[in-house]
Formats: C-alpha cells, structure tokens, sequence
C-alpha cells in the first residue's frame, strides 16, 4: 500500500512512481471509448488518482508503488473492475492491455460502482476527509464539517483554530474567498455542508502555498462530477430550530464538455444566549455588572456555482467558473444590565438597564475563476495557470434603543437612547496564480511559480444619537469611510528528489507585502512595505510501504488584515466594544514537525511531534476603565513557544463497526510582558474527538461522536472546557440511490464558550453560546451517479 494515499497537484511528497496503462475498446466491435473515466483504488476502496481515455481510447496513469485495483466507466456501458495490480520498483509498469466494455441492456439508473472513499485519508503531508461519508454533516454548512474534523476547533461564534492556534489560512478549491473575508471562518455558516467534497487539512505546508496562517491550511474542495452523461443529487433539509433547505449538484459531461452546477437554500432561525458578570475596582469601592443576553438570528441564504471544463485532450482542460451567494438577515438582540456597587463587601444595587439592536443585514458575493492545467508528455511535467476575481458587498442598518430604570422598576427618561448605525462594506479581490512542474532524472522534480493578488476594502459607517427633539447627530469618533489596500507579490522554487529509502525537498518563497489604511474623513494614512523569505523543507524515510516517518520546517506568517486593523468599533453592546488597532505588526512563526505513518491490515495510526516558535504573536487584550466599559484590542505581544503531540488513527474492528478517534497534547508558553509585566503565562491543554459508525443491516448505520477540549490559560485568564457530542442514523432507501438522515449535534446542549479574564482593576467571567442542539432530518437523492 503506498506511503501517499492522495496524489494530487498540490502533492508534497515524492514517491518512487510507476505507471499503469491501457486500451479501453467496445466489446463486439472494438471501436475505441474516447473520455472514459479510470478511478484507481487502494485495496481498501480509497479512490487516490485517475484520469481520462484518450480519443483512441488509451490511457496512461502515473502511480506510486503499491497495490491497486482500477474501475473504469462510461456512460451507456457497464462498469469494469479490474483484479489487483501491483506496482513496485521492480515492475514499474503494468498494461492492461484491451479492457473490453459491455453496453448496459436495462436502466441506467441501476448502474453503482461499489469502489467508495473512506472517510479520511492520512498521508505525512497531509490529511484529507472525505466528508460526504460523515453523517453529522447532512444538513449543515462548511462551519459544522470543520468543527468534525480531527486537530480543528471552531467556537461559538464561528472562530476556526487548528492545533490551538486561531491563525489558519482557509481556501476553498485552493484559492481566497469572499466567504471568509469580512467575516472570517464565521462566513462559512452560509455555505452549505452539500456542497463540499472534501476538506485538506495541512499544518506544515510547503512553499509551494503562500506564507499566510501560523498554524497551517485548510481547504474546502466544492463538489464537481466529471463522469460522462448526466449525474445529478439532491437534498432536502428541515430541522429545530428552524432549519429549512435545499441543495442540488448537477453535471453534464458529453465528450470534450463537461458542465456542472451547484446550488444551495436554507433558511434559518437560529437562538443564542450569552451572560458576563464583571467587577471593576476603585479603591474601597467595588462596581459590579450583570448582564444576561438573548438574541434571535433570521437568515435566507442563496448560493449557486456553476461552470464548464473544456477538454481540449486528455492533458489539456481549461475550467471556467462563477459563484454567486447572497444573505439576507434580521438579527433581535436584548440585553439587560443590572448594576451594584460594592463597600467594605456591602452591596447596593444601582438599577438596570434594557438594550436592544434591531439589525437587518444583507450581503452579496461574486467570485469568477478561470483555470488552466496542461500536462506534457513527460510523466510529471504540467502547468496550471489561475486567475480568480472576488466582489464583496455588505450593507448593515442597525437602530438601538436603550432604556434605564430604578431599582424600583421606574424608568428614567432622561437617559433614554435612541441610536442607529449604517455600515457599508466593500471588497475588490483580483488573484493570479502560475504553478510549473519538472521531473528531472529518475526521481528528481522541480516546481516554481508565482502569485499576485490586489485587494481594496473600504467601510462607509457612521453611528448617530437621537437628541431630546428627535433629531439625530453622529457620535464624534464614529463618523468615517475606512479604506484597506494590500497588494501581495509571491514567487517560489522547490526542489526534490528520493535515494533509496530517502526523499527529500526544500523550497523557497519570497513575498513582497504592501498594504495601506486610510481614515478618509481625518486624513489619517498609514502606509507599510516589507519583503520575507519563507524557506521549507521536508525529509522522508519509508522503512516500507506500511510504515515511514517525515520531519519538516516551514516558516510562516501572520499578516494583519482589515479586520484586525479597522479602528470601528462594534456597537451591539453599549458597555463592551471590541475593536482592531491600525499599529499593528506582523507576526511570525517558524514550525517544525516530526510525523510518522503506520498502516495496519484494519487501521492506520498517525502521531506528529510539532514545535513552533512565535515572535510578535497577535492577541487579543481586554482593558476596562473606572465606568465598567471595556475595550478588547489586537495587540502584538512578545511572542509564544508552543509544542504538542497530536495522535490519530482509524481501526475497523470489524464488518460492523469502525472508530476513529484524534488526540492533540500541546504546552505554550506566552510572554506580553512587552504590554503589561504580569502578561506572562504558561498552559498546557488538550482535544479529543472520538467517532465511531455502525452499520447494523438492512442499510442502516449509526453514528456517535464524542468532543471535549480543555480548559486553556491565556495571559489576561482562561477559556474554560467544553464537551459536547452528537448522534446520527442514516437509511438507505429507493433502491440504495436514497438516504434519509437524522441528527442532532450538541445532544446534551452543552457546547458553550465561558472565559474568565481578570487584571489588577477588573474581573469578568462570561459565557456564550451562538448555536443551540440543532435537530436535522436530511433525504438525499442519486441519479446515475
């Protein structure tokens, strides 16, 4: 079985390769099948490369040592399984000869191929999931399918962390989106989980990927079908609370044209609750705060992908694309303060305090992508070239209405508020990517290629206050269009090749960073330029086919973008804002990791050793003044050293049940003494997810998971522990081209975020949950797929 059970063009691995080939003909005739699909399979079903049959019917497909068998289909005739085939250093090369393919006499809806993905593929480099196969996903979005997978966090709010670190580079089909910009990992609640292949998950990348995300890579792959006629699947959703949807994958593929198409609706009503208990001190005198928050959220989201690959042959395919997505939300959030002050330990309550932010939200999104890929005649050599356009557009309309009463329930009009805020945001994105690839000698490659993208953001927001006649003004300091440019030039060179049992490659990328903050209304500029280099570098020695280890080094950075520099502060709550701080810096890591890959008959087991290194590590600090009113800011600390050791592995006991289960260990130790001395701490924390699925006849199968991430210090206090699981069924029907699906995720509702933060002047302990125990029944439908 071979080390690399993915070989894609993003591979970072080199491998001994060998090739396997053939002739696919009609039976009864012989006439040649041009375009016919060939699927190669590891001898534990995992689909791990392909291609297509040339016009005459031929084919060729480069392969690492291993054995395989190959599934080979064309529409209108029947499927062809191969026995297993062996490739290895000895015999590099194995011919098929004529494969002879017989026209199907009945439906062709009854056509299954059995070959099946299994639900994660480990290799050194990487891991990818297969998430279709996970039955926690059916119903939700991309955000629900990243807190399932293995070494990724996400929180309440949508926050995505990898191995404990917050700064991870999201893609999607390789590339930036507009769902993750404004927003962050947060946007991808509008991406439903239906319309995703798979998800890549690489933490110590390559120079081949830009240097951006301390942490590593995840990329969200978008389903498309090239198999030939039509294939097509649906799924209708509906849940509590409300969750209603609708998704369809559609594909077309005649000859040299294949069309694809994908859409996705869902409505949704979703709950939140959140509480903060805080206490500022002032000598003697103790001011303490209460607040309890509820809020509604109403969302309608669209978003259609569709697109063509052109093949001029079987080595040369250019793909064009669009994808469209609009959101549309009504958001209801009260919040109520209730207010003490405290001397000698003698409390005397103060009143308190109605909040409520009325907000309705819209937010279109545009992404045009052209891609083109050639390969030569020499096995390994290709060319992809890339160009990808994003337009983001976000309008917010938000009116706040404050009320204050007496302890004795009577409202003071005086201090009533009366406040509404208008936020436009915009984004402009242009992208141009060319990756080149050249085998040399018998094992040798090399890769270059370069990278340019220009961004303009720009946010138009004023806040305005009512006075006693009705008359609104704007807030000093809350009246200002905020611009954010940044041009990013990369290029980058890679080098390997393999002795013996050994494989190496080391890799260099430069990227010259040019971003510039404008206050309009102030004149307030604030232009930044620096160039780095990001070398890497990976070494692999396989002791056999079933059992290898890697070391790699990568460094990385963090680059502070819009969010994270925009001085705006938000507004929802009238006590605590939170806000991005126009002077930050950069921040950077260098990453080392000792992996190691050990398959087994029923399992694999995968344990990495990492280490990373910090400077200028970005945090986010919470200050509170004398009032009670809080402040949380980016700021750049001194830096944090942090090591762990993540373990997974996935084990087939037996013909009905499979587990897996993923375990990360890791130590930081964070210095902001630079900010304030006592900003000194050291942490040791851990997460655990178990899975396990059964399958008990009659095509049913279950599935539970089991979540828990510990308790982490911070150096302003903790984020508490949280354990949450989820149960899934999943029943075949209509012939076993149908699955109806029930879930709930979050089972015992308990998946809640709680801090404590405290300084010399304050203490505030709070909690959160944005998403409830969510209930979804799903049906899922394949046409001739």
């Amino acid at each position: 079985m071979s080390i690399l059970l993915c070989y894609d063009s993003y591979a970072l691995q080199l491998d001994k390769r060998g090739v396997i080939s053939g002739v696919i003909v009609e039976n009864g005739s012989n006439s040649p099948l041009p375009f016919a699909s060939i699927g190669i399979y590891t001898t534990q079903d995992s689909l791990i490369g392909g291609g297509l049959s040339n016009e005459d019917g031929r084919f060729q497909i480069d392969i690492e040592e291993g054995q395989y068998y190959a599934i080979i289909e064309f529409m209108g005739y029947e499927p062809h399984k191969t026995e297993i085939l062996t490739i290895s250093y000895e015999a590099p090369a194995y011919e098929l000869g004529e494969i002879k393919m017989n026209t199907v006499a009945g439906d062709l809806d009854e056509v299954i191929v059995q070959g099946e993905k299994t639900l994660m593929e480990l290799s050194l480099d990487k891991r990818i999931f297969n998430v279709g196969k996970d039955l926690a996903n059916a119903g939700g979005t991309a955000n629900d399918i990243l807190m399932n997978l293995p070494s990724v966090a996400v929180d309440p709010e949508g926050n995505v962390r990898l191995r404990g670190s917050s700064n991870v580079r999201i893609l999607i089909d390789g590339k930036p989106s507009g769902l993750v910009s404004f927003k962050g990992g947060a946007g991808l609640r509008q991406l439903p989980a239906n319309m995703v292949d798979r998800v890549e998950v690489i933490t110590n990348p390559s120079a081949r990927y830009e240097a951006e995300g301390m942490a590593g890579v995840i990329n969200i792959i978008l389903k498309k079908d090239n198999s030939q006629g039509f294939n097509a699947s649906f799924e209708l959703i509906g849940g509590t609370p409300t969750n209603f949807g609708f998704t369809t994958n559609l594909n077309y593929r005649h000859k040299k044209i294949n069309w694809f198409v994908n859409y996705g609706f869902a409505y949704r009503k979703s709950p939140n609750v959140g509480d903060l208990y805080q206490e500022v001190y002032n000598g003697d005198t103790t001011l303490i705060s209460d607040q309890s928050k509820e809020g509604t959220v109403k969302s309608l989201n669209n978003t259609i992908r569709g697109g063509l690959d052109y093949y001029f042959n079987e080595n040369s395919i250019l793909t064009l694309s669009y994808l469209w997505r609009r959101s549309d939300a009504h958001r209801i959030t009260d919040i109520r303060y209730d207010d003490s002050y405290s001397i000698h330990n003698l409390s005397t309550p103060l009143g308190y305090t109605l909040r409520r932010q009325d907000e309705t939200e819209q937010e279109p999104n545009s992404e045009i992508s052209a891609n083109y890929k050639r390969e030569f005649n020499k096995s390994g050599q290709e060319l992809t070239a890339t160009f990808t356009y994003l337009n983001y557009w976000e309008n917010s309309d938000q009116t706040f209405t404050q009320q204050t009463y007496t302890t004795e329930g009577n409202l003071i009009p005086e201090e009533n508020q009366l406040q509404t805020s208008l936020n436009d945001e915009y984004e402009n994105q242009y992208l141009v990517m060319l990756d080149y690839v050249n085998p040399f000698g018998e094992e040798g490659k090399f890769e270059t290629g370069f990278r340019t993208s220009f961004r303009d953001m720009k946010n138009d927001y004023i806040v305005q206050e009512a006075d006693e006649n009705g008359n609104f003004t704007p807030i000093p300091g809350l009246d200002n269009i905020f611009i954010y440019k940044e041009n990013i030039l990369a290029a980058y060179g890679i080098i390997g090749n393999k002795t013996n049992n050994w494989s190496y490659q080391a890799g260099l990328r430069a990227e010259y960073t040019d971003v510039e903050t404008i206050l309009e209304e102030t004149n307030e500029v604030n232009p930044r330029s620096y160039t780095n280099l990001f070398p890497s570098a990976h070494i692999t020695y396989s002791i056999s086919q079933e059992n290898a280890f890697q070391l790699s080094y990568s460094r990385r950075v963090r680059r502070p973008v819009y969010n994270d520099l925009s001085p705006y502060v938000t507004f929802s709550d009238a006590r605590n804002f939170f806000s991005g701080n126009p002077d930050l810096n950069p921040e950077y890591t260098n990453a080392f990791e000792l992996g190691h890959i050990k398959y087994f008959e029923k399992g694999t087991f995968f344990t990495t050793v990492y280490y990373r290194s910090t400077s200028d590590k970005i945090d986010r600090l919470r200050t509170v003044n004398e009032e009670g009113f809080s402040v949380t800011l980016p700021y750049n600390l001194n830096g944090e050293n942090s090591f762990g050791l993540e373990i997974s592995s996935d084990y087939k006991l037996n013909e009905w049940w499979k587990l897996d289960f993923n375990v990360n260990f890791f130590h930081a130790n964070i210095d902001g003494s630079n900010i304030q001395t006592n900003y000194q701490t050291k942490t040791y924390s851990w997460l655990f997810r178990q899975t396990s699925r059964f399958s008990i006849g009659n095509g049913i199968e279950l599935q539970v998971r089991a979540n828990y991430e510990a308790r982490q210090k911070t150096v302003q206090g903790v984020r508490k522990g949280i354990f949450f699981m989820d149960l899934s069924a999943a029943k075949k029907i209509l012939s076993d081209r149908g699955t109806v699906t029930l879930n709930a995720t979050d089972i015992f509702n308990s998946r809640i975020s709680r801090f404590i933060n405290e300084d010399e002047t304050f203490y505030t302990e709070g909690s959160s949950q944005y998403q409830r125990r969510q209930i979804n029944l799903t049906f899922a439908y394949r046409l001739k797929q």
